[in-house]
């Protein structure tokens, strides 16, 4: 199968009643935000979606993301590369609701769709990516150059004593 560039809008009831599969890529440059989190993302983010109906009639599309991004180490500021693959599956809702939200199984997040029951596919697995970056970028510490036992953190200096304002107080204490 041949890999295609995805729609960035589409209408997940009317793919999952017909059962739709893509296979494709999206362009780093079509995601911002996630280039400004990163050193670095391979030019395609391959996807994979599937988009069906589950056995209580719930819609829901589900898939995976790969590509290599690099990113800048915290500890000693050198870029590595850091290899993601995102698994998703979302379930379509109208609006904000929050009960609609609560009647979800767990298995299934939550996605918004707009006055005209679209998605912005781009936007949501731009989305998902982000979320599955790391806390705080770090290279294995056996490949960092910066070592464990080389870091300083300095020296808290010792505030100087202040009388405690409360001490009147304990004067005024009787026995």
């Amino acid at each position: 199968m041949q890999k295609v560039k995805l729609p960035k809008q589409l209408d997940p009831v009317k793919s999952a009643n017909k059962r739709s599969d893509y296979r494709g890529v999206i362009l780093a440059s079509d995601m911002p935000r996630l280039l400004g989190m990163v050193a670095d993302v391979a030019s395609e983010i391959d996807v994979e979606i599937k988009f069906a109906k589950d056995a209580q009639g719930l819609t829901y599309f589900q898939g995976q993301m790969a590509c290599l991004t690099s990113l800048c180490c915290e500890r000693c500021n050198e870029v590595f590369e850091h290899p993601m693959d995102v698994s998703f599956c979302f379930s379509p809702v109208q609006g904000s609701e929050e009960e609609a939200e609560d009647e979800l199984p767990d298995v299934y997040e939550p996605v918004e769709v707009n006055d005209h029951g679209e998605i912005n596919l781009f936007q949501t697995l731009e989305d998902e990516l982000i979320l599955s970056l790391p806390i705080v970028a770090l290279h294995a510490e056996e490949d960092c150059k910066q070592k464990r036992d080389e870091m300083s953190f300095g020296k808290i200096e010792p505030a100087d004593e202040r009388p405690n304002p409360f001490a009147v107080l304990k004067e005024l204490k009787r026995d």
